[in-house]
Parts: structure tokens; C-alpha cells; sequence
């Protein structure tokens, strides 16, 4: 086996041990249960439907769980005390595509919320990776929500995933129990698998002290303040639109500084300097 493979595999094992979790290949008696999981996440009617949960496995399309390790190998620290052994608390869906490369584009990765702050969700990316470079598959892709610090840290941070792309109002007006009603404003990462960059983030290594002119400061719970505070809010996120366009338009990436605020910088994404 190929030493990257084998690293990898290790990594996506020495997960699931701290996680008290086993990840894997949904089983086709288990697609209800994946399905029943981004629906709990995103609401009824907002994922995709059995059949095509069924179809995407059957093509060999990313389609994998973390259930509660039911073989005693955990680490008992790190066993999630409400977990049932074999309980599902995590799935997370991806698929090929070949724009400007071939990647994977990692779809929907939910965590039961009860199974949150375990490292159920970093499990599932490890896994994901493994197989990817298992295949000859070299990067991963996905969006997120930029105003979302926790999702911010762990893309960023600590898988070493970089920002490619600014998408504004990506995939419309969600609805969702998310969402709701706010823009869907993404970001796109690229998940570049073997990068130095990446490679140093898995190991546990910190970050560059990125420098720039300007940035954009997040508040540490977006989700809570949408609910709690909407029209301060939709301010944010509206001044978060001209932060973020005028970033585009100055060819400048955004990263997260040692407050866990975006800064504006034009360094390389592997760069070991900060700039």
C-alpha cells in the first residue's frame, strides 16, 4: 500500500478511536437511517430522497456514517456517554465532479446535535480523505456558510481546507431549519489532501500569523445571533456581502486570525510565513 494511503487510513482510524466512533460505508439497511439524519439536520423534504441516497452508494459515491463503536475499541474518555453501540450519530454524503480537476464535492455532512464537539464531524472528513486517496482522488471540495466561525476553525484551521471562491446567494432561499430565510452566502474550500498546508494542519501545527489590510470580524455564535438578535443580523450579514465581494475583487483570500476573525490576505495558501 501506498505510504500516503496507509497515513491516511491511519489518521481516519486514530479518529474514530477518539471519537468513540466507527466510520464506514452507509449499508443499504442503513439508508433510511442517513436520510432520517439530514432530515433531522436540515428539516423533512430538504435532502435527497432514498433512492437516490441508494443510487449514489451503489455508484461508489461517498455515502458514510460514524455508529457508536460497538467492538470495545474506544477510547473511553471520548465515548459519547449517551451513545447506543451501533447507534448512527453522523452521515455525510459527496460525489465526483471535474470542474477545474477532478475532486470530490462533499455534499451534506451532518452530526447528531446531542454527538456535537466529539469529533464526529472530523472523523467523517478523515474517512472521506482516505478514501478519495485510496482512488487517486487528490482534493475535496465543499461550501459553507462564512459566517459561521466553528465551521470557519475547523475547515480552515484544522483540516487546512483553503478558500477558493466567494459564491453569493449560492443556492437561493433555503427555508431550511438553518437557514431559514437568511442569504446563502458560501464559500467555497478546497480541500487539497497531500498540500503542505494540510499536511501541517493534520499534524496539529499552527498556522501562519496571517497579515493584510482588511478583514471581517465574526461574532461567535452566528446561528444564535440570527435567532436571537435577526436584525442586527441581517446587517451583518449584508455588510459581510460588500467585505466579502470587495475581497474578490482585490484577488485576496480570506483567513482566520488568532481572534478567530477573517483577515484579507494575498499570501499563499502554503506559505509558512506570516506576510
Amino acid at each position: 500500500m501506498d505510504a500516503v494511503v496507509a497515513e491516511a487510513l491511519a489518521a481516519a482510524d486514530r479518529a474514530d478511536l477518539g471519537a468513540g466512533v466507527i466510520t464506514r460505508g452507509a449499508a443499504e439497511h442503513e439508508i433510511e437511517a442517513v436520510l432520517a439524519r439530514f432530515e433531522s439536520t436540515w428539516g423533512e423534504g430538504r435532502g435527497p430522497d432514498h433512492s437516490m441516497i441508494r443510487a449514489l452508494a451503489h455508484a461508489g459515491a461517498t455515502v458514510l456514517v460514524a455508529v457508536a463503536d460497538d467492538e470495545g475499541g474506544v477510547d473511553a474518555s471520548a465515548t459519547p456517554p449517551y451513545a447506543i453501540p451501533g447507534e448512527l450519530l453522523g452521515a455525510t454524503l459527496g460525489f465526483l465532479g471535474w470542474n477545474e480537476g477532478l475532486h470530490l464535492h462533499s455534499h451534506m455532512n451532518a452530526v447528531a446535535p446531542a454527538a456535537r464537539g466529539h469529533g464526529i464531524g472530523l472523523a467523517l472528513k478523515l474517512r472521506q480523505r482516505s478514501i478519495c486517496l485510496e482512488h487517486g482522488v487528490d482534493e475535496i471540495r465543499w461550501t459553507f456558510d462564512p459566517l459561521i466561525r466553528r465551521n470557519a476553525r475547523m475547515n480552515l484551521v484544522r483540516l487546512g481546507a483553503e478558500v477558493a471562491a466567494y459564491l453569493p446567494e449560492f443556492y437561493g432561499v433555503l427555508g431550511d431549519e438553518i437557514s431559514g430565510a437568511d442569504r446563502s452566502d458560501r464559500f467555497e474550500v478546497r480541500w487539497r489532501l497531500t498540500s503542505p498546508r494540510v499536511l501541517r494542519a493534520l499534524a496539529g501545527g499552527a498556522p501562519p500569523r496571517w497579515s493584510g489590510e482588511s478583514g471581517f470580524a465574526l461574532v461567535p455564535d452566528f446561528e444564535a445571533f440570527r435567532r436571537d438578535a435577526a436584525a442586527d443580523a441581517v446587517r451583518m450579514r449584508e455588510a459581510s456581502v460588500r467585505a466579502f465581494t470587495e475581497m474578490a475583487r482585490q484577488g485576496l483570500r480570506p483567513e482566520l486570525d488568532d481572534a478567530g476573525d477573517y483577515v484579507f490576505t494575498e499570501a499563499e495558501p502554503d506559505s509558512e510565513e506570516a506576510r
